[in-house]
């Protein structure tokens, strides 16, 4: 299953297969939350139940690749009653923007969260710019 951020046909092409085969609703099996900070953005994936070594992030040509794989736990015997939690790989992208440091992308994993902090390039931070006077400038 691939869910893609800025793919539109994604979203309308799995309400219309759950339509057609009345299946339970299907949310983004990678949630995330984006949040702008002093000098960085940060990325937060809802994870739960997914191996930190079964995480796979990579960045190529300004997309950012998520995937994750959550594995079935069920003991011999058992029977689903209700199936609700997904299992298998899911992939989330993202395309970056240029002004963001893909080079220098830190990820952390804690409680189920996946978290990455993608540093703002020094060149696209604000910066202050002094007034001085004409004859100054002339100098």
């Amino acid at each position: 299953m691939y869910l893609t951020s800025f793919d539109p046909f994604t979203r309308d092409f799995d309400r219309i297969v759950r339509r057609a085969f009345a299946t339970a609703p299907r949310t983004s099996a990678l949630p995330m939350d984006t949040l702008r900070r002093d000098g960085e953005v940060v990325l937060r994936f809802d994870v739960p139940g997914v191996d930190p070594e079964k995480l796979d992030i990579t960045v190529d040509k300004g997309v950012l690749t998520v995937s994750a794989t959550r594995e079935e736990t069920k003991a011999e015997g058992d029977e689903h009653v209700v199936r609700e939690r997904y299992v298998g790989s899911f992939t989330r992208r993202v395309r970056l923007s240029d002004r963001l440091d893909a080079d220098n992308i830190q990820a952390s994993h804690e409680d189920g969260v996946l978290e990455l902090h993608i540093p703002v390039r020094e060149e696209a931070k604000p910066r202050k710019i002094e007034v001085g006077t004409r004859k100054e400038l002339a100098a």
